[in-house]
């Protein structure tokens, strides 16, 4: 019996080294690499697609039961909080993958962001202000769902991410509004 249970923790320790590590990334856009203008906001004179990329996951944590994915640009000129771009939170743990422009899987709920609604807004900073970073963060939570009331900020939906995540993984592009 104890060689058989001695089998068994070895294959799946071996399942486990194999499976990777928890990875986020996009067809829209590389790591590191610039947004496209179909990314972009559609309004404060930018006239991007505003459509959110397209993200795909792989290699989630054990005990992952649902996720969240916070989008951020540190570089924004707000005295430092930067600006929430997408707040999407309770996506089912079943999901490996969220289309650009949507849908979201059914359960996932999008909370407010800096531009004062849900939804994904895209990357619109001022003119000149150089490269701003777009953080792609997708969290593992171990809650099937967080209990956030409407109208939450991202700051609140952030810190009750932050207190449920088992793990995450960042993905980060890059824009530069010249004019």
């Amino acid at each position: 019996m104890k060689k058989i249970v001695s089998i068994l923790a070895l294959t799946l320790f071996a399942a486990a080294a194999n499976a990777g590590p928890f990875k986020l990334t996009s067809k829209d856009f590389k790591a590191g690499g610039a947004i496209a203008d179909k990314q972009v906001f559609n309004s404060f004179g930018c006239t991007g697609g505003n459509t959110s990329p397209e993200l795909e996951w792989e290699n989630a944590p054990a005990g992952t039961k649902s996720f969240a994915l916070l989008v951020h640009d540190p570089d924004a000129p707000t005295g430092g909080s930067g600006w929430w771009h997408w707040v999407v939170y309770n996506i089912p743990a079943t999901t490996k993958s969220i289309p650009a422009g949507g849908p979201l899987p059914a359960g996932a709920v999008q909370g407010n962001t800096d531009f004062g609604s849900a939804g994904w807004g895209g990357p619109c900073p001022p003119a000149g202000s150089g490269d701003h970073h777009y953080n792609f963060t997708l969290y593992a939570l171990k809650v099937d769902k967080l209990d956030i009331p409407a109208n939450a900020t991202a700051a609140f939906v952030g810190y009750n991410v932050n207190a449920n995540a088992i793990d995450k993984v960042k993905l980060t592009g890059i824009y530069n509004r010249k004019k």
